[in-house]
């Protein structure tokens, strides 16, 4: 007896009709949806352009060539007012990196510590952690902005009277003047060195790092990367004729202090500001990700012998990172953006020196929109290297 088999259905992916197959209904709502927002925005756009023409408002970005006739203090890259004003852009530009780049270094520095004696067995170094956390996030920015710069930095002594601290550095209502190191003429060479020892530490790193992940063996990555480091600038410190560095000491002059790393009121207090004020919610952000290691982890590394700081270092905080990371992420977006801040104390960034534009040059609309693309593109790159960095140490599920 020959049993026939049934044949299969008929009705396949491929002999459903197009107007009842699912891929092509998403496809076709997406593209429907996509049309839609894109003539949204060409409407919006379309009718803004008009009206911005009927009231004579000219939104071309010609006038970022002329000069613009007014000064900026303490640039870090050379300027004069007879810059255009696309340069001047860039001047408070570079400001704005600066001070985003020294605080999130710093509150991250801070947070850390704080958020770690946050955790602390000890009640007294716990509670003054505590009180720290609940002062700067509880106060507003712009509050302990003014605290910092108009009760302490404007109070402070004259040239003549300057406070001098160990360094030696002093206080005045000039700024602040640090002993620093600086070039001399063979220092360019010397540098090389330092930056061939720094591509080989890091390099030795991860290959060894790598290595001992692959075959278990102990590569010791961590002391080969630093002796390389060392060693490096060392040989060219040796090589080099003369000294490649050496130590500027601020020294008054006249009216004024001379040599040395100057910061200027507006600009310690700004930074101090910002700093304090991050550090706050990063140590909470620290405490929470410490936190959510499970506690046996903990346990288990002080059972082979590690002592205190070597389970924070190689066991928790490895583990924890992957918890801390995407909230740090928006704390140092926060910081950067609060930088803007400095208008209200004179520290001429890259918001104050588009608010001089925008009156100088009469452009409202142009500025405002150059400030604000330059603003998202600071942020997007903050987010976009540190989560590269995010997914690195993320858990692989296999």
């Amino acid at each position: 007896m020959n049993l026939e088999t049934p044949s299969p259905s008929r009705r396949t992916l491929g002999e459903v009709p197009i107007w009842r197959d699912e891929r092509v209904l998403r496809a076709s709502a997406q593209i429907v949806s996509a049309l839609a927002i894109i003539g949204f925005i060409a409407w919006v756009v379309s009718n803004f352009r008009i009206a911005a023409e009927a009231r004579g408002l000219d939104l071309t970005f010609r006038f970022l060539k002329l000069p613009a006739a007014f000064p900026i203090s303490d640039p870090i890259i050379p300027y004069d007012p007879s810059r255009s004003f696309g340069y001047a852009f860039i001047v408070g530009l570079v400001k704005t990196l600066l001070v985003s780049s020294i605080g999130i270094v710093l509150a991250t520095i801070l947070g850390t510590i704080i958020g770690l004696a946050r955790l602390s067995t000890n009640w007294l170094i716990s509670r003054l952690a505590l009180i720290y956390i609940e002062i700067h996030r509880n106060i507003p920015l712009l509050v302990l902005l003014f605290i910092w710069y108009f009760p302490i930095f404007s109070t402070l002594p004259p040239v003549s009277e300057a406070i001098i601290l160990p360094g030696p550095i002093y206080l005045s209502a000039r700024g602040i003047y640090f002993t620093w190191p600086a070039f001399t003429e063979s220092g360019r060479a010397w540098s090389i060195y330092v930056l061939v020892g720094l591509l080989v530490a890091i390099i030795t790193w991860i290959v060894l790092r790598r290595r001992r992940e692959r075959t278990g063996k102990a590569t010791y990555f961590g002391g080969v990367s630093l002796l390389i480091l060392i060693f490096v600038p060392l040989l060219g410190w040796i090589l080099v004729p003369g000294n490649p560095l050496q130590i500027n000491t601020p020294y008054l002059e006249g009216f004024n202090f001379q040599g040395g790393l100057r910061f200027t009121p507006e600009f310690a207090a700004l930074l101090i500001a910002l700093v304090t004020y991050t550090a706050g919610f990063i140590a909470e952000v620290v405490r929470s990700g410490m936190q959510a290691v499970n506690r046996g982890q903990l346990d288990a590394a002080r059972a082979v012998g590690l002592s205190y700081m070597q389970v924070i270092a190689l066991v928790i905080m490895p583990q924890a990172l992957r918890v801390i990371i995407p909230p740090l992420i928006s704390q140092f977006l926060n910081l950067t953006k609060n930088s803007s801040l400095a208008l209200l104390i004179g520290y001429q960034d890259l918001f104050s020196v588009a608010r001089i534009t925008i009156n100088q040059a009469g452009r409202v609309i142009p500025v405002f929109f150059m400030t604000m693309a330059t603003y998202l593109f600071l942020s997007l790159m903050t987010s976009f290297v540190l989560n590269i960095y995010n997914r690195r140490i993320q858990f692989v599920e296999r």
